[in-house]
């Protein structure tokens, strides 16, 4: 999971561990004190005498320590005893440098802290005395924050309650600054790259402010995601223009027309927020409506507001109910929304919708935006502060596809070195998308781990129904899938279907052939046989033969990943286009259809990744034609490992003035 990471470090009473409770309590983060961790283990080793740190470590794995991430009321635990207040004591405080200082102690902590990190959910404050150089050096933003030891001495001995003297609190802290800052393993500096704050004459809310700031310029806090849910034809795109100022979503009186989620950035009164545009919820759903139903409750899990819009002209009816049932048991803070109120009249009629038991209904005509203003003034006042829309750290993202036990989950332990996320026999082991940023051929790469696809993953119920949905959400995110195959078996309809949804999202693509350890000469020759039959319409996909369990040509990934982003990413000169295009058509001009010629006139590049292109031609084009076209530019420019399309639009001849 993509977590978002705020590193507080600093001498012993430099208040890190209210700044970093604050600020994570103010961002609806996880939280840790590492610390504790370090308190834990010595309260530990003080109540069983245990002097030997191998021994020490044992003790502790054995029991479990566990931090609960709470910044409101921060709770740590051994095995099932609540110790968090012992591990405040003056005892614990004067030995827990000495066993901080074993290697063993540091090691299996640093284990557990970056354990915890991994599985924060969104963002996550940590604090101690090596977070920036050792727990998380990746972490985007990094803080020093010191004072002087006597305002130090002052802060901790309020924590302390024991009826200690400042001056003994004082000489505690210069003794233990000595030995932080000179310990072998691990010692109190300050990251190259960190901020500093001196907070000797600073209040609380003062540091956290700074710290605030320093993560809105940075990019790290989320924007809010609100998504616009309700049936079909109710007016959720006509809202969504409505809100973001521009006539963006296709909008018609046909219901359907929306099908995808779609995400925008909307602002008002100085707030950003993600409007999520979805497709129309359907109680029982046929056909292409399942899928647009499933996105829809996608767009609801990963929402934190909810604009429910009803068709306040028809009121509310069975499916809305069926709709506010399924938003109840999502638990997300849901507004109601009565669109199509154009006037008084429809104002007092759409006061039934009181029965739908939101509250107050916020009566709106999207389409003349009547009531919008007042609408976008209650939701900003209702936005939190920091939304689950996580900004891009910039890593080129991965996501791992396939079918179920093809060894994707596998594949991402191989590419790590290490085992990181779940491995079993049985199908269907991963169940949620798992981010991991590995090391592979001098890059940083964030894989994205994902649930297989099954065959008819839209009539499954349940766990395995979310993670389908899920699965698909870490492929719209990505930037390549590598679709894994097990090279073991014969290709399968499942296999085919994921490279053309692949295709169809409009991701590069590099395709895996794992197990390939287990393959003989002959299984390869009707492997060829099969890929050359099957996928004959994806002769570009990059393709690589490795061994997920041994690690067999996992280095050879990197290079094809590379190729396939910058063919993903190509964009080509429209003077160089039109002058490949005019020799093409010149030596090879298009099929004579009706008694007519057509005339290619030019051609432009209007997207990339992936790339696509228009070719402005008098007269319609045979698809054959088309496909031509797409082949030759694969051949002349190298679009090794992505979709091309090539589309072609009919231009009538301009008159002349007279």
């Amino acid at each position: 999971m993509s977590t978002v990471i705020i590193a507080i470090d600093g001498p012993s009473g430099s208040g890190k561990s209210s700044t970093a409770r604050a600020v994570a309590q103010r961002a609806n983060w996880r939280y840790l004190d590492t610390g504790a961790l370090y308190r834990a283990m010595t309260w530990l080793a003080l109540r069983d005498g245990l002097g030997d740190p191998s021994a020490l470590v044992a003790q502790a794995e054995s029991e479990g320590i566990l931090f609960n991430g709470d910044p409101i009321e921060p709770r740590i635990f051994i095995g099932e005893m609540d110790i968090t207040s012992e591990i405040r004591s003056h005892r614990v405080t004067d030995q827990v440098s000495i066993f901080a200082a074993y290697p063993e102690v540091r090691a299996y902590l640093l284990g557990l802290q970056q354990q915890f990190i991994h599985d924060a959910p969104h963002g996550i404050v940590v604090e101690g005395r090596d977070i920036g150089t050792v727990v998380a050096p990746e972490a985007p933003l990094k803080i020093f924050l010191y004072a002087d030891l006597q305002q130090r001495a002052l802060r901790r001995e309020r924590e302390l309650d024991e009826g200690v003297t400042t001056n003994a609190v004082s000489q505690a802290l210069e003794e233990r600054d000595q030995l932080d800052s000179t310990r072998k393993i691990s010692p109190l500096r300050m990251a190259d790259d960190a901020l500093e704050i001196d907070s000797t004459l600073l209040d609380l809310p003062e540091v956290v402010d700074v710290i605030w700031q320093w993560a809105k310029e940075r990019s790290l806090l989320g924007l809010p995601k609100v998504a616009i849910i309700g049936r079909p034809n109710v007016g959720k795109s006509t809202l969504v223009n409505r809100i973001i100022g521009r006539r963006e979503a296709i909008v018609e009186d046909t219901p359907g027309v929306t099908r995808d989620r779609v995400k925008y950035e909307a602002e008002w009164n100085g707030r950003t927020f993600v409007l999520i545009d979805t497709g129309g919820w359907e109680v029982k759903p046929e056909g292409i409506s399942e899928k647009i139903t499933a996105g829809a409750e996608l767009a609801i899990a990963e929402a934190d507001i909810v604009l429910f819009i009803v068709d306040a002209q028809v009121g509310a009816l069975d499916e809305d109910s069926a709709l506010l049932a399924l938003l109840r048991r999502s638990k997300k803070k849901t507004i109601l929304v009565a669109n199509k109120v154009d006037g008084v009249n429809e104002e007092q009629n759409a006061h039934g919708l009181w029965n739908l038991g939101l509250g107050e209904p916020h009566f709106v005509s999207a389409l003349h935006g009547r009531g919008s203003g007042d609408l976008l003034d209650f939701l900003v006042k209702e936005l939190p502060e920091v939304g689950s829309e996580l900004p891009d750290d910039g890593f080129r993202r991965i996501a791992i596809v396939g079918r179920p036990n093809v060894g994707k989950s596998s594949l991402l332990n191989a590419l790590a070195g290490q085992s990181r996320v779940l491995v079993d026999d049985v199908a269907g082991t991963t169940r949620d998308p798992v981010d991991e940023l590995i090391e592979l051929g001098g890059d940083t790469w964030r894989f994205i781990d994902t649930a297989g696809i099954r065959k008819r993953a839209i009539h499954d119920s349940g766990t395995d129904y979310y993670a389908s949905l899920r699965t698909a959400s870490a492929l719209d995110r990505a930037e390549v899938a590598v679709v894994v195959i097990d090279a073991s078996l014969p290709l399968t309809e499942q296999d085919l279907r994921i490279v053309t949804m692949t295709e169809e999202a409009g991701r590069a693509l590099v395709l895996v052939m794992n197990k390939w350890d287990v393959v003989d000469d002959e299984r390869r020759e009707q492997l060829d046989k099969e890929l050359e039959r099957n996928l004959e319409r994806y002769p570009w996909a990059q393709r690589v033969n490795l061994s997920a369990k041994t690690g067999w040509h996992r280095d050879r990934l990197a290079p094809a990943l590379r190729t396939a982003l910058r063919s993903w990413e190509k964009r080509i000169p429209t003077a160089k286009l039109n002058a490949f295009l005019g020799a093409l058509v010149a030596a090879t001009p298009p099929p004579v259809r009706g008694g007519k010629q057509p005339k290619i006139r030019f051609a432009t590049q209007v997207t990339i990744a992936p790339p696509k292109f228009v070719v402005f031609s008098s007269e319609w084009v045979e698809p054959s034609y088309r496909r031509f076209i797409e082949r030759r530019l694969r051949e002349e420019f190298g679009f090794e490992g992505t979709p091309v399309e090539v589309s072609i639009k009919v231009r009538e001849r301009e008159e002349r003035p007279r």
